[in-house]
């Protein structure tokens, strides 16, 4: 059986809604990384990064979500949550790395300065830039990356279970999310889906 180490109300949300979409048989370990249990030796031995995602395989442990979600969709082809096409499957992986690798990154600037600087002041700027910052990122969104009514298309895929997670943050991250009536629209969809109410479920639990 494959295993997630996941925290609530981190981005590993999306690999736990592509589990559970792909019908997959899991077991979930929920971290508290408040609690520092990213950091402790048991898991820093499967995850020497020290963050969520990880997960464990037949074949070994997988990390990140760009990598997870990609071995979820072919680990489950029934599923269907990727293209099969290689130029299709490109463009999903173009859409999932812009989340992991600027969206989530100007998301982390709220409360992850000390990974950039060390100044008090310094963080303090950080969290200010905070809200432009996203707000370019969920533009460039709305106005040209998500197709719709899903991300791709027609069709649920990872990138929906990516971009359903993000999205979720811009409240906290002081972005009023009614500016992005696509993304809104596309955040409730995702939300209403079967397996994505199942997860939410076992949070609010």
């Amino acid at each position: 059986m494959i295993k997630l180490f996941h925290a609530w109300g981190s981005c590993s949300l999306a690999s736990l809604i592509a589990l559970e979409e792909a019908g997959a048989d899991y077991e979930l370990a929920v971290m508290s990384t408040r609690d520092g249990d990213q950091r402790r030796p048991e898991y820093l031995a499967l995850n020497p990064k020290g963050r969520v995602p990880a997960l464990v395989t037949e074949r070994g442990v997988l990390t990140e979500n760009l990598a997870i979600l990609a071995w979820i969709a072919g680990a489950f082809p029934q599923a269907r949550l990727a293209p099969t096409d290689p130029w299709d499957f490109a463009q999903a992986q173009a859409f999932n790395s812009y989340l992991g690798s600027t969206v989530h990154v100007a998301h982390a600037h709220r409360h992850r300065g000390y990974r950039w600087a060390t100044e008090e002041s310094s963080f303090e700027d950080m969290r200010r830039k905070v809200p432009e910052s996203i707000t370019e990122c969920f533009r460039l969104i709305e106005d040209g990356l998500l197709k719709g009514p899903y991300v791709l298309g027609e069709t649920f895929s990872i990138c929906d279970a990516y971009l359903f997670t993000l999205a979720d943050w811009l409240e906290e991250d002081g972005v009023d999310p009614k500016l992005f009536p696509r993304v809104l629209a596309h955040r409730e969809r995702v939300r209403a889906r079967p397996a994505v109410g199942k997860v939410l479920a076992l949070q609010a639990a």
